[in-house]
């Protein structure tokens, strides 16, 4: 696509950028769609963080993505917050409208998305989820927002966060009606419980991500069945330990690809009011 003086600009902020592929995503999208609009990756230092908003508000950018480590400190610049992003204190999208940034956190809406494009019904349901860190509750929220009827949490105690996430438990689920409780990574009894219970099983730690794949959340493989779909937010290795333990157990199971394609797909549509050729990006950057 041939830039000109009319084109308009979005950009992913945080530090480091260097290794995300939005702007391959976002900018295939935009020439797909013959939108006259660019999508840069901005390292951003922490001291200057609220210059470098202002200046992109300034600028009269369309939007932008928000990445580690800003998406709660960027709250600050917001003029408002989506229902999501203020009950989790974060934003991973930003949209720039008449001078105005309005905070949204897409990670959760993409993550339910890329579960409902699986097959997986999980509202009026419940789910059980490793780890409280920010994509995390991002999911949480959107999916007690989105009608999921129970949601355990699983956080390593004693952890400085660990009260924290109970705060954010009580806050969702006087909002929103969903049961959420906050268990104790360590409590296998109580993990066997929940899985049994539940529909749907999520990996939102780190835990087996590149370059430490020898790692895993989960040390038993009789805690799954073969009707609980295993999620794995990690898309770097695309099959990560658990992930295999899981299809050993006979469990449906997903990366991360399909919550990275669709949270890029929520903020596209923020940005341009159009859907994101999804099947597109499919093809041309997750298929190698």
């Amino acid at each position: 696509m041939e830039i000109s003086g009319k084109t308009g600009l979005t950009a992913l902020i945080g530090s480091p950028v260097s290794h995300s592929i939005s702007p391959k995503i976002q900018n295939l999208s935009f020439e797909a769609l013959g939108i006259d609009c660019v999508y840069l990756a901005l390292d951003i230092k922490e001291e200057d963080l609220g210059k470098a908003v202002e200046g992109l508000r300034s600028i009269g950018i369309w939007g932008f993505n928000v990445t580690l480590p800003y998406k709660e400190k960027v709250v600050e610049w917001m003029d408002d917050l989506t229902d999501a992003a203020r009950l989790i204190g974060a934003c991973n999208t930003v949209i720039v409208k008449d001078g105005r940034m309005i905070g949204h956190t897409t990670d959760g809406a993409g993550f339910m998305r890329s579960v409902s494009d699986l097959g997986c019904d999980v509202i009026g349901k419940k789910i059980s989820i490793l780890g409280a860190g920010g994509a995390a509750k991002s999911i949480i929220a959107q999916a007690a927002i989105d009608g999921v009827s129970a949601i355990d949490i699983f956080q390593r105690k004693p952890s400085p966060r660990f009260s924290e996430t109970v705060a954010l438990a009580e806050k969702i689920q006087t909002s929103t009606g969903c049961r959420i409780r906050v268990c104790e990574f360590a409590d296998s009894a109580q993990m066997r419980q929940s899985f049994s219970e539940s529909v749907l099983l999520i990996n939102a730690t780190n835990l087996g991500m590149a370059p430490h794949e020898d790692t895993c959340p989960l040390d038993d493989a009789s805690l799954l069945r073969p009707e609980l779909y295993v999620c794995d937010i990690i898309y770097n290795p695309r099959t990560t330990r658990l992930l295999k333990m899981a299809q050993d157990a006979g469990c449906r199971t997903a990366n991360g690809l399909g919550m990275l394609l669709f949270t890029g797909a929520a903020s596209f549509q923020c940005w341009t009011g159009k859907e994101m050729p999804v099947d597109l990006i499919r093809d041309r950057i997750f298929s190698s």
